[in-house]
């Protein structure tokens, strides 16, 4: 398993963007597809964006995908996410989560990743 670490949440007003980042211990990042989930108090994990081991493939939610850009620097073992016009409701712990391998098909589901980060909290107040 990959040990992930996330890092760029924090409290923004409603309409700005912040850029989450997710490093990985492991140097080999590049064999291993990427995604990042979001919890947000009381829910289930809810699947905001993945791209496949070699980056040609990204998959986005509809929330996700007029706003948020997912990509990976496997120089630097590391996927981001580039989230825009942020809404309250986008409010949550965002997770990165990684498998060994290509995506299985979609839609990405959080039993399909066998390694995760410990959160980082989103906050867009209105």
């Amino acid at each position: 398993q990959v040990q992930l670490s996330e890092s760029g949440g924090g409290l923004v007003q409603a309409g700005a963007s912040l850029r989450l980042s997710c490093a990985a211990d492991s140097g080999h990042i590049s064999l291993h597809s990427l995604a990042w989930f979001r919890r947000a108090p009381g829910q289930d994990h809810e699947t905001g964006a993945a791209i496949s081991a070699t980056g040609k493939y990204k998959w986005y939610s509809d929330t996700a995908k007029t706003r948020f850009t997912i990509s990976r620097d496997d120089a630097k073992d590391t996927v981001y996410l580039q989230m825009n016009s942020l809404n309250p409701e986008d409010t949550a712990v965002y997770f990165c989560a990684s498998r060994r391998g290509p995506l299985k098909p979609p839609p990405p589901k959080a039993s399909d990743f066998d390694s995760w980060g410990q959160g980082t909290q989103v906050t867009v107040a209105s």
